[in-house]
């Protein structure tokens, strides 16, 4: 036998059907005895709400013209107040690619930004389930998130980083252990036999190890390579790299930070004539620069289709298990490394 709709749960119960409706989507406009009534009985008779079409009521009765089109929240935890320039680029360019595929698929992507410069996340739950908004595509966040106080029962979720627990979502991300494989091919094929790596740990942590991993792999399986230690510090600076650099005798660096070529000079090396110089993330280098593009923009488009899939099909919440989608960075040629 067929779910009853909504009218008929609000005949079944004697209440209007404006007072189920928001019973169903927790507004507190509505008794909390009432609420708590609205949700026993729907649950007993398998009474499923519909997002998307509670987003085409919300924004009817919005629009004059009663055009619908779907809303994604794409939600900045940390907010661009002191985010360096090669992570607000990143960031630029995944809230990109998730708009334009958003717009794509008939859908509109706005921006909310949490925490000091912006909304607390209790008002943000509120503001997303008034607009009928039930998908968040999450940006990268610099510390562990934390979500958990949203109302995980009206949202689907996508994060665009590796590891995010509270609560579990699925996630999309540049699979770094293939990147770190496709650099080292290229500077072998280049003649490079000494690479080293220089990370910053905490970020190393936060990618699972993958950069350290892949490289550690490749130079056990590769004849010629030769294995050296890489230098990971809490905070790299030139100090400790110059010392580094000179007992390893590396003839190419990989590394996250652009002044890591700075570094390699003040230490007597000329790049590319001596040195070579691979950066793990060309965005993060205000000047152009051989590596690997980790290609944000693919990344928010990719995000926002698996967004926007969990809504089609009303899944919401945390999944049983949670996947990791992963997205291979592309090779970038640039003078700090020889042809």
């Amino acid at each position: 036998m067929p779910a009853p709709s909504l009218r008929q749960l609000a005949q079944e119960l004697g209440l209007s059907h404006t007072t189920v409706s928001e019973a169903l989507r927790g507004s507190s406009r509505v008794k909390a005895a009432t609420r708590a009534k609205v949700l026993k009985a729907a649950r007993a008779v398998g009474y499923q709400r519909n997002p998307l079409a509670g987003a085409l009521m919300s924004e009817m009765r919005r629009s004059r013209a009663g055009t619908f089109r779907g809303v994604l929240a794409v939600l900045d935890m940390d907010g661009p107040e002191g985010r360096p320039a090669g992570p607000t680029c990143y960031h630029r360019e995944l809230t990109r690619g998730a708009t334009e595929r958003a717009e794509e698929l008939g859908f509109k992507a706005d921006a909310f930004t949490v925490g000091k410069a912006g909304l607390s996340l209790e008002r943000l739950d509120n503001i997303l389930q008034s607009r009928g908004i039930g998908g968040i595509f999450l940006l990268p966040v610099r510390e562990t998130p934390d979500l958990t106080r949203l109302n995980w029962d009206h949202f689907s979720g996508i994060y665009s980083d590796y590891v995010i627990e509270r609560p579990g979502l699925h996630s999309v991300c540049p699979d770094h252990y293939r990147a770190m494989l496709t650099a080292l091919d290229r500077l072998r094929a280049l003649g490079y036999r000494r690479p080293g790596l220089v990370l910053n740990a905490s970020h190393d942590a936060r990618l699972l190890f993958r950069w350290e991993s892949a490289y550690h792999a490749y130079q056990t399986h590769h004849d010629g390579m030769t294995r050296l230690p890489p230098l990971i510090l809490s905070k790299p600076n030139e100090a400790d790299f110059v010392r580094w650099f000179r007992s390893v005798k590396c003839d190419v660096v990989l590394a996250h930070l652009p002044e890591v070529a700075d570094w390699m000079r003040a230490a007597g090396a000329r790049i590319p004539e001596t040195h070579g110089f691979c950066c793990l993330n060309v965005m993060n280098s205000p000047v152009p620069c051989a590596g690997l593009d980790l290609q944000p923009r693919l990344l928010g488009l990719r995000g926002i289709e698996l967004l926007i899939s969990q809504v089609l099909r009303n899944e919401c919440g945390a999944p049983d298990q949670p996947t990791i989608t992963t997205v291979p960075a592309a090779w970038v040629d640039g003078p700090t490394l020889r042809s």
